[in-house]
This record gives structure tokens, C-alpha cells and sequence, in this order.
């Protein structure tokens, strides 16, 4: 007889964002292999409550306490566990029986957990790419210290893991991220001045996160990918490029010394790099979309404009400042996406404070983990002074 398959038990951190939906969706695809044991959110109580109600997970956790009544009352006929609060979150991720981690909460909160978790010695599988933004050679060390591993979810570095499989790192010479060009890609400085949230909120390839969206229209997003690129494979910035591909069929690729390029190509899908992350180093079933080559006449690439696009610049120069510049980075970020949303400040007007933040915020050389703290607290003061101005 055979011995009945023990299920995966897993944490979603940030389950009513849409990568936690969608993981949401491969467990429930795979009942058989796939449980989720907590599921976290920040404010999205009622999204959190309707989760809970279907998947009846072990426990939840609302960040935002002043939802905590809520969210216990909604569940108390239910034998789940409800918690809230930030550290609940990072308490939560340590639990024994969770086997993989997914941190898919949104900017730099998904950071303390991350580490929590990677202390208590669970797979990550990594799609809050502010986590090594922020502190990269801080989570990285720590992941290698407890032999833990970071399966990256992002469908890009999803594509660079799976090119990367089974060869040597000596024998890597690039990676090449690929970027959709968002919204914008064909806008001069001047249509850029104007964009509205509404317009910016519009990406033509991919459903995301209001945060993530805006980051993607101001390719911030691929900033923030090279820098977590060069984390995740030990890479130099000079080994990283990012080339524009509007139509993201090929999520990204690497080229060899011998020349040879390989890439990873799929349709547009969200479910298939956090599937491989949650099975690795096994491929599953997925019923998902085939790609039809048939339907694509044309792949085209091109080079992105660091001029329009001023924050993709501003990322690689966090990565040559080292230390907390990405830290910095983030957190002005996170502010001025928030301030833009809130149409108090122009589309161009995201990498004017920025810039200024990363020229008044002091520089940091080898950051501990209290100083990446304290390095997020004053950008967010600068940045929120700058914007009242």
C-alpha cells in the first residue's frame, strides 16, 4: 500500500495581494500536495475573512490590529487561529510545521518576516522583492548561514533560476531581465509630465498590485529586479542588462560564455513561476494557457530609455553606491507611489524626490540590520517633507 504523500504546508504573507490569489489558486489546483497552514494581510479583512472561510487554513493574521475584532468575530464559529499585528506575522512564519514561506506582502514590510523565517530555517519562496532591495547581503548571508533556500516567484527570476538549472556559474556571462515597457513605453517627457494614476494603473500586460503597477509604468520595478538579480545570483550590475519586450513572452534569459543564450518563455502568468517555486525541483501538471507560437508574428526588443525613465537609472547607481542606497531607494519610493495614487505629486515628480533622498539620506557602507531600520524611518521623513513642499 502506498504511504499517503505528506502536504506542503504553507504561509502565504499577503494572501489578498495578487500573487497570495493566485497561490491561493495552485494549492487549490493541487489539494493533493498543497495546504495553506497561515494566511496573512494588512488591511484587506473581508478578502481575509472569505479566504479563511474557503481554505480553512490553521491560522490568519491581520496586520492592521484595528481589524483584529473583525476578523475574530467573522471566525469564532471556526476552530482557526486569528492573530494581529506585525510581529504576529513574523512570530507566525517561525511555527514548525510550515515547510515553504511566501512572501508575497507588498515593500519593505515583508522584510522582519522574511528574516524570521529563514531563522527558523523555511524555504522561501520569494516574491516581496523589497526584502533584498533593502537588505541583500543581509538576507543572503543569513539564507546561506541556514542552508535556507530563496526560489525567487518573480517571473523574471523565475526565468533566470530556470535557465540557470544544471549549469556551472563560471560558465555565466549575463543575465538579461526582460521589461514589458509598462504603459508608457512610447511617451515622450513631456506626455510623462502629465500621466494620471488612472492611465499609470493601466499596465498591457500583467494583473498587479496598485504598487507594483505604478513601479512597472516607472520601471522602478526593473530596478529593483536587477538589484535583486545581482543578490539572488551572486552577479555584478555589469553582468546584469534589461532589455524592453512588450509582448513578455520571454521572461528573461542568460547568456553564456560560449555565446549561447538561453530563455525561459511562457504566456503571461503569474501561477506558473510561483508553481515551480512551490514544487521545485519538480515540474507538475499546470492547466494553463499553451504558448501558441501561431499568435505571436513578432517578438521585439528594445533598450530602455534611462532618460524617460530616470528611476531605472537611479537603481543601478544605488547599486554601485552599495551599502543602504537600495534602501534608501525603496523607501522613497514607497512614499512617492503613495503620494502620486493620491495625486499630490506628478508622474515625474516620483524620481525628482528620490534622486534628492538618495543625495540627503546619509550613506552607510556596511549597514546592520537596526541601521537598514533607521535608514527607512528618515527616507520616509525626507521623502513625505519633500512632497509637502
Amino acid at each position: 500500500m502506498n504511504k499517503e504523500i505528506r502536504k506542503k504546508q504553507i504561509a502565504i504573507l499577503g494572501s489578498t495581494g495578487s500573487i497570495g490569489v493566485q497561490t491561493l489558486q495552485v494549492i487549490e489546483a493541487h489539494q493533493d500536495l498543497f495546504a495553506p497552514y497561515v494566511l496573512t494581510a494588512n488591511n484587506s479583512v473581508d478578502t481575509l475573512i472569505k479566504q479563511a472561510l474557503a481554505f480553512h487554513p490553521t491560522a490568519v493574521v491581520i496586520a492592521n490590529e484595528n481589524k483584529l475584532l473583525q476578523l475574530k468575530d467573522a471566525l469564532a464559529h471556526t476552530d482557526i487561529r486569528v492573530y494581529g499585528g506585525d510581529k504576529a506575522i513574523a512570530d507566525i512564519v517561525q511555527e514548525e510545521p510550515i515547510d515553504v514561506v511566501v512572501t508575497a506582502m507588498v515593500g519593505y514590510a515583508g522584510l522582519l518576516p522574511t528574516i524570521k523565517a529563514i531563522e527558523a530555517n523555511k524555504t522561501i519562496a520569494l516574491a516581496n522583492k523589497e526584502t533584498l532591495v533593502v537588505a541583500g547581503e543581509l538576507v543572503t548571508k543569513l539564507a546561506r548561514r541556514h542552508q535556507v533556500a530563496l526560489l525567487p516567484v518573480d517571473s523574471e527570476h523565475s526565468a533566470i533560476f530556470q535557465c540557470l538549472v544544471g549549469e556551472p556559474k563560471e560558465a555565466v556571462e549575463k543575465l538579461i531581465l526582460t521589461a514589458s515597457g509598462g504603459p508608457f513605453r512610447n511617451f515622450t517627457l513631456d506626455m510623462l509630465q502629465d500621466v494620471t494614476p488612472t492611465q499609470a494603473l493601466n499596465h498591457p500586460n500583467w494583473d498587479m498590485g496598485a504598487k507594483i503597477t505604478i513601479d512597472s509604468a516607472s520601471m522602478i520595478n526593473k530596478g529593483f529586479e536587477v538589484i535583486e538579480a545581482k543578490w539572488l545570483f551572486g552577479m555584478e550590475a555589469d553582468q546584469i542588462d534589461v532589455v524592453v519586450h512588450p509582448q513578455s513572452v520571454i521572461h528573461s534569459m542568460v547568456q553564456y560564455r560560449d555565446s549561447s543564450i538561453k530563455a525561459q518563455m511562457g504566456v503571461p502568468d503569474m501561477r506558473l513561476p510561483i508553481q515551480y517555486a512551490l514544487t521545485y525541483p519538480n515540474r507538475i501538471v499546470c492547466e494553463l494557457e499553451r504558448l501558441d507560437f501561431t499568435k505571436y508574428n513578432t517578438l521585439t526588443f528594445e533598450k530602455p530609455d534611462a532618460v524617460r525613465f530616470r528611476n531605472l537609472a537611479l537603481a543601478f547607481q544605488a547599486i554601485k553606491q552599495k551599502g543602504n542606497a537600495p534602501c534608501i531607494l525603496n523607501a522613497a519610493n514607497e512614499v512617492v507611489v503613495a503620494a502620486f495614487l493620491a495625486e499630490k505629486i506628478s508622474f515625474l515628480g516620483m524620481s525628482d524626490i528620490i534622486a534628492q533622498c538618495m543625495d540627503v539620506v546619509p550613506h552607510i557602507d556596511i549597514p546592520s540590520y537596526e541601521d537598514y531600520v533607521a535608514t527607512d524611518a528618515e527616507t520616509r521623513c525626507r521623502a513625505s517633507e519633500l512632497i509637502i513642499k
